[in-house]
């Protein structure tokens, strides 16, 4: 079974990838804080329901969390490529540190406030905008270009993981001790990371490297975007966030005030959609650096839109679970596929600025997802909301994949695929 081999072998080279020192390292300080984020991620939309927030202030802390791409993370490209990515990351993720601390101070003062939480997610939201790309610029940075996708992908897994293990550790900590303990573990999960990367990192500046031709802070990006073949993974990972993305955030609102669930579905049905995520990117290392990546993102961007359709219909909360598993298995594969190519085609003097790219169609669309599902789900309810997402997904993805897939090497730089 030649098809059989060939996947067992380059599983097989990405877990070499793994077992090196530096992304090895990179991989379990990245997995501790992001199960940290999650652990808040799960947290905080119910701690809003239970001081009494609507659905659309939930919506609201997601868009604030996330809006802030749509304006700063060009700039955070900009700061990735010419600054020391090493100062860039310690700043912000202290300042991001920072903000789980206050909302612990505001529960022990039994002064939490929705709005409160609100303006700090949108601290955490501008601070991820100009910090991010640094961060996403760091597996391209510690691995050889052939890697790059390998890399990209055990990197998702790790992300995946926190998915599962952050929830179930919430649901833990919120069934006993309350949710000021998913607070304090997040502010926790931020020192082995800044740690990490002020190993990992060079200490030059990026802007010690030789300059492109034209100096101006958004050169280069032109070139992405022009190409046909790039540009439809930019719109595919934009579409998916924009109708797709809104189903984590609305989750909690399903479960509690259509199913009358408890905190412990709710984290379950999270962490799901993480053990989807998991499969989703496991399976992509099993994929050879030559497959056509295009078709891997664009059928399951497909698929990722008919699961928003099913969970919008379904009658209980039981099958949610499977649900979740495949709408996570369909986001990690169209995600992952969709960032390989783009920065597998970068050039490494615009590698920042190509991250912010990816950031501002995934981070960008989350955010205005997160809002107009909110509106949607005040003035219909949250299953017409989700429903509709659902409907505008496949339609807009079979649109895209139908100019998209036609297209020929020609169209795409560097021969990416």
């Amino acid at each position: 079974m030649p098809g059989l081999r060939t996947a067992v072998h380059e599983f097989s080279e990405s877990l070499h990838v793994l077992r090196t020192r530096r992304f090895g390292s990179f991989w379990v300080a990245s997995l501790l804080s992001n199960i940290g984020t999650w652990a808040q991620q799960v947290a905080e939309p119910w701690l809003l329901l239970t001081v009494g927030a609507s659905p659309f202030l939930v919506g609201l802390d997601s868009f604030a969390q996330n809006a802030p791409v749509l304006v700063l993370t060009i700039a955070g490209g900009v700061l990735a490529d010419r600054c020391d990515r090493r100062r860039v990351i310690t700043l912000f993720q202290s300042i991001q540190m920072l903000c789980p601390l206050i909302i612990v101070a505001l529960l022990l003062g039994h002064a939490v406030r929705p709005f409160v939480v609100v303006g700090l997610s949108l601290v955490v939201g501008i601070t991820d905008a100009l910090s991010m790309p640094s961060f996403q610029s760091i597996v391209p940075s510690i691995v050889p270009r052939e890697q790059i996708a390998r890399g990209l992908a055990l990197n998702s897994t790790q992300f995946n993981l926190s998915r599962i293990l952050g929830p179930a550790i919430a649901g833990v900590l919120m069934a006993s001790v309350g949710a000021i303990a998913c607070f304090v573990l997040n502010a926790a999960s931020y020192l082995p990371f800044i740690g990490i990367a002020l190993w990992i990192l060079p200490a030059r500046p990026a802007a010690t490297a030789p300059r492109e031709p034209d100096s101006r802070p958004i050169a280069g990006l032109r070139d992405i975007l022009n190409s046909p073949f790039l540009r439809g993974a930019l719109l595919t990972v934009l579409t998916t966030s924009l109708f797709c993305a809104p189903l984590v955030t609305f989750i909690p609102v399903l479960v509690k005030e259509v199913f009358g669930g408890s905190s412990n579905q709710y984290s379950g049905a999270v962490a799901a959609f993480g053990v989807g995520g998991l499969l989703g990117a496991v399976g992509m290392l099993a994929v050879p650096p030559g497959a056509d990546r295009r078709r891997w993102s664009s059928r399951a961007a497909v698929g990722y839109g008919l699961a928003i359709l099913l969970v919008a219909v379904l009658p209980s909360c039981r099958p949610l679970p499977a649900m979740m598993v495949v709408a996570g298995t369909s986001m990690a594969i169209t995600n992952i596929s969709a960032n390989s190519l783009l920065q597998m085609a970068a050039d490494r003097r615009l590698l920042g600025r190509s991250v912010s790219l990816y950031m501002l169609a995934m981070r960008g669309g989350m955010s205005l997802g997160a809002l107009l599902t909110g509106l949607a789900s005040h003035v219909l309810g949250v299953r017409a909301a989700l429903l509709i997402d659902g409907l505008a997904a496949v339609a807009i993805q079979l649109v895209i994949g139908l100019l998209w897939l036609p297209l020929t090497p020609a169209d795409h730089p560097h021969g990416a695929t």
